[in-house]
């Protein structure tokens, strides 16, 4: 097997940044192609591997786009959600610092609920490395919703 096709089974044939299916047998010169993200410049001897893995597939543009900028990992559509928080600032502080951090805030419980559960599938595939745990619980008439670093994996 090659490293492409490693790494593709070993992520699901998923897009890290944007969670949607790559394409095992696109070509690789296609923006929806896949191909390996090593998710750091830095020697492997010198940064080992983070909350996210080590190498992970990424489709082509979206690993082409984060070479500029930070790339953004998009949230949850339909539950309402207030004030969501950068979903990969939050995987490396929780990373880091271990804890707990409140990443939104829902009006209703149901769109509370749904948020959580979604995060943590999410988080699953989004940083591996870095079990996590969702909850939510009432304040000042809405619901906050936090993410609980476990113990790395």
């Amino acid at each position: 097997m090659s490293q492409l096709e490693d790494v593709g089974e070993q992520d699901g044939w998923r897009c890290w940044v944007c969670d949607e299916p790559v394409d095992p047998n696109a070509s690789v010169n296609d923006d929806r192609g896949p191909s390996v993200d090593s998710r750091t410049n830095k020697p492997r001897a010198k940064v080992g591997n983070d909350f996210a893995g080590g190498e992970r597939l990424a489709h082509r543009a979206c690993n082409t786009k984060k070479g500029a900028v930070t790339p953004e990992i998009p949230w949850i559509s339909g539950p309402m959600i207030v004030e969501p928080a950068p979903l990969l600032a939050v995987a490396q502080r929780l990373d880091r610092k271990g804890g707990r951090e409140v990443v939104a805030r829902c009006p209703d419980k149901a769109d509370a609920a749904k948020t959580a559960e979604w995060l943590e599938d999410r988080f699953s595939r989004l940083a591996p490395g870095l079990p996590v745990t969702a909850e939510f619980a009432p304040g000042g008439g809405q619901f906050l919703v936090s993410l609980t670093a476990g113990r790395r994996r």
